[in-house]
């Protein structure tokens, strides 16, 4: 199986989803091409509903990290170093915005840790 999903876990059942699938393309483990399963067949697996998965989907495709082709699938995109210099443009951003407001290094990573902490 592609990924799996914690019931136990606080984190939403698609955060879960879209993060694993998200971990494997940056790091390689899903090579770009490589078709996905669909949505009724991984939610089949996984055993949560079809809306949970396309809403997955649909936030990696908004990343630019998976590419649907209608009824071919969905596909690993080739754009999926994109989300890493949006993330790095982001960052940036951060950085301006914190050293405007006089905050420290230290207390603005800080903060984004907490951001980025499962809810």
């Amino acid at each position: 199986m592609i990924v799996t999903v914690d019931s136990t876990s606080k984190v939403p059942p698609f955060e879960q989803v879209r993060t694993e699938l998200a971990r494997q393309i940056n790091d390689g483990t899903l090579a770009v091409g490589t078709k996905l399963p669909t949505v009724r067949g991984l939610a089949t697996d996984l055993g949560i509903a079809p809306n949970t998965i396309a809403r997955s989907y649909r936030e990696l495709e908004e990343a630019g990290l998976i590419e649907t082709r209608g009824r071919a699938g969905s596909f690993v995109a080739a754009s999926g170093d994109q989300s890493r210099r949006q993330a790095q443009e982001a960052a940036e951003r951060y950085a301006e915005t914190v050293r405007a407001l006089g905050l420290d290094a230290d207390e603005a990573v800080a903060i984004v840790a907490a951001a980025v902490r499962p809810a």
